[in-house]
């Protein structure tokens, strides 16, 4: 069963988006919506649908997010039969974090719809949707929480759905409600890889990549670490990223944002940071710092945890 769990103090919670305005084509500005288009102030999503172009300036996932919200936006603003944005745009409208977001915007409906040119960015998927699967945010249909989870457990790369999975259940999607979903779906395709995911999730996690690191180390078999442990020092209390308290080991994941100067002096971070790696290890733990990049060799980063776990084990 999926895990929920006390956060840490201050822990952050994924933000839901608001969808862009849109700009609907009217002949009377055609002339301004054409200069507009011309000097990259608009950009022309759908027939008749404008929008601003993403900030070029902002980091590829940012931007990402910025081009999904952006197009359902076009959607909204052109589709005429019913429909609900699900799968990863449900998972981007709910505000839960995704991991290699895909730029295919997702609706379901309840028939297929008749055939029509080939659309390289709108995904139909047929399906029913119960009174109890839909919701509306900010005007706009979309699945509920639980059916979101499942519906991205059942389709993506299991290391992408547990990053939705993780920030659904920090969002506040019912543990118990998502397994009764997967045992009614029975032997559905894609349930027994959910099964898996949804057996790992746990709510305590506070970023895309804390979820990650944990979801490789258990695929790897070692035991599953403690979120956001507290420990004791002459510093102060700190709380680790991932742990196991018995052990006394710790693996504590960096985000580049951390040092990029939009939280702080880069240099009073860095100093801060060494002062809490000190006191930690004074207070007898083996700390292992994780970056996105360890991603790029899974067993690496693997035999570093397994490494620090069996030299504990000895002590």
């Amino acid at each position: 069963m999926p895990r929920t769990a006390p956060r840490r103090p201050g822990a952050p919670t994924p933000d839901r988006p608001s969808l862009p305005a849109a700009v609907r084509y009217d002949p009377e500005r055609r002339t301004e919506l054409r200069a507009r288009t011309r000097d990259d102030d608009l950009v022309r999503l759908r027939r008749g649908v404008y929008l601003p172009p993403a900030d070029a300036s902002l980091p590829f996932p940012v931007r990402r997010r910025a081009h999904v919200l952006a197009h359902m936006t076009a959607v909204t603003e052109r589709l005429t039969t019913a429909y609900w944005f699900s799968h990863t745009s449900a998972a981007v409208a709910w505000g839960c974090w995704t991991w290699r977001l895909s730029p295919q915007v997702h609706v379901t409906q309840l028939t297929r719809p008749a055939p029509g040119p080939p659309d390289d960015v709108l995904r139909r998927h047929v399906a029913p949707v119960p009174g109890g699967d839909r919701d509306v945010l900010d005007g706009v249909p979309v699945t509920s929480l639980g059916r979101t989870v499942v519906d991205c457990a059942r389709l993506l790369p299991e290391a992408s759905s547990i990053v939705v999975a993780d920030s659904a259940l920090a969002l506040g999607a019912d543990p118990d409600e998502l397994t009764e979903r997967l045992d009614r779906s029975g032997g559905a395709r894609g349930v027994r890889r959910a099964r898996r995911v949804l057996a790992a999730a746990d709510g305590a996690s506070e970023s895309p990549l804390e979820s990650l690191v944990r979801w490789q180390l258990l695929t790897a078999g070692l035991p599953r670490p403690v979120h956001a442990a507290p420990v004791e020092t002459w510093a102060g209390t700190f709380w680790v990223d991932l742990a196991w308290p018995d052990l006394k080991v710790a693996v504590e994941v960096d985000g580049a944002v951390k040092y990029d100067g939009r939280s702080g002096d880069p240099q009073q971070i860095l100093l801060a940071e060494k002062r809490r790696h000190d006191a930690l290890v004074e207070a007898g733990w083996t700390i292992l710092r994780v970056t996105f990049a360890d991603l790029q060799d899974v067993r690496r980063l693997v035999a570093r945890v397994e490494q620090a776990l069996r030299a504990a084990r000895s002590r």
